[in-house]
């Protein structure tokens, strides 16, 4: 079996390529990084390095690559012979890989009609719609009729922490043991291929997103924001402190008992959802600095994002969200010189003030939550972190 993935990252190596790999798949790595690409086809394997107590090593083998710029006559010809299509280059980068999916998808639908799934694995909602919209417009309209018949591009979650170093000229993908990558099956073309070992397919991802995004990834810039605001430098010793341990996990706790109301999952499953995450948090063999966990906080203050809609949720289902609030609070104190969005961030709090920065960021207009936000930032002004969140949450 022939699988192409676009992207030979950390998780396109150490996560995608991984699983693809050890279900049977020969993976063709599509990349624009020539050192990776020439490290690959030398030996034709890579090495992944567990975060765990041994630093476990693994070589993947028999894979290749290509470069998407200086091969992509050959690229379009993978795309033709491919069993799977699969993706991690960013979400913000699939309109570059758009046009020459678009183009081998058409030669594959003159030489090859066979049923395929392209399906786009990136820290965003609905990727593989998004990438589908971006091939279309590459596309006409009978084009695109004909390639619908043939091509499938089903949505996925993805859940794995991946870093890198170099080990001995070799840049090695870091990756934490644990993960969980989930793919929508209902929204497949081809499902007479052998299942991708450890994925969960099901028929309704919603529920999966809802809980990865608004519940780890959530929890993680929760804790780089009251870390960042205790002086901490990492996520990791920001939760060896066990007020902040706590703290974090009542975060999850209050978000918990919207998720159990909006899914399928039980209070139960996800009590044992939480205590996975705060060990994975946890995890010492992992250094994960708080400003880059932290990084865009306008983004992550949107009305749709990790922190704000799930206070939106629990204020309109009338649920404790005092933790919740403290955290936003904090993510309005991310005051990183080195993060474009902190400085934007700062600077329009200091011209227009907090009151009026928290419903232009957020999209919050119930005055009662404004309220309490702009109460917890202007304590934390004075008050250290850890005081507020003994005494108030």
């Amino acid at each position: 079996m022939q699988a192409l993935h676009f992207g030979a990252g950390n998780i396109g190596r150490g996560f995608i390529g991984y699983l693809l790999n050890k279900t049977g798949y020969e993976v063709c790595f599509v990349d624009v990084n020539q050192d990776i690409i020439e490290s690959i086809n030398k030996t034709n394997s890579y090495k992944i390095e567990l975060l765990d107590d041994d630093s476990t090593r693994e070589i993947i083998s028999p894979v290749s690559a290509l470069n998407s710029i200086k091969q992509k006559d050959r690229v379009i010809e993978s795309i033709t012979e491919a069993d799977l299509i699969t993706t991690s280059v960013g979400v913000e980068n699939l309109p570059k890989i758009a046009g020459l999916m678009a183009a081998g998808l058409l030669k594959r639908i003159e030489n090859n009609k066979t049923e395929i799934d392209v399906i786009a694995n990136e820290n965003a909602v609905n990727a593989s719609s998004t990438l589908k919209k971006e091939v279309e417009k590459n596309l006409s309209a009978e084009e695109i009729e004909e390639i619908s018949k043939y091509v499938g591009f089903p949505n996925s979650a993805i859940d794995r922490l991946a870093l890198s170093k170099e080990i001995d000229g070799e840049e090695v993908a870091l990756v934490e043991p644990v993960y969980e990558w989930v793919i929508n099956k209902s929204e497949m073309k081809n499902t007479d291929l052998p299942p991708i070992a450890d994925v969960i397919y099901v028929d309704d991802l919603e529920a999966y997103i809802n809980r990865k995004f608004y519940m780890i990834n959530m929890a993680h810039a929760a804790t780089a924001y009251v870390g960042f605001r205790a002086g901490e430098k990492t996520i990791q010793s920001t939760l060896a402190d066990l007020k902040m341990r706590e703290f974090i996990k009542s975060v999850l706790n209050e978000v918990k008992k919207y998720i159990v109301i909006d899914s399928h999952f039980s209070a139960e499953e996800l009590d044992a959802y939480i205590e996975k995450t705060i060990s994975r948090f946890k995890n010492e063999n992992i250094s994960d600095d708080v400003r880059r966990v932290g990084r865009a906080p306008i983004r992550k203050l949107g009305s749709d994002e990790r922190l704000v809609k799930p206070l939106r949720n629990l204020f309109e289902l009338d649920l404790p969200l005092e933790s919740l609030t403290i955290v936003i609070a904090a993510a309005f104190r991310f005051d990183n010189s080195e993060d474009e969005e902190a400085v934007r961030l700062q600077k329009y709090i200091q011209e227009k003030g907090i009151e009026q920065a928290i419903p232009h960021f957020t999209g919050i207009v119930e005055e009662e939550l404004i309220n309490k936000i702009e109460k917890y930032y202007l304590k934390l002004e004075n008050t250290e972190i850890g005081e507020l969140i003994k005494n108030e949450a």
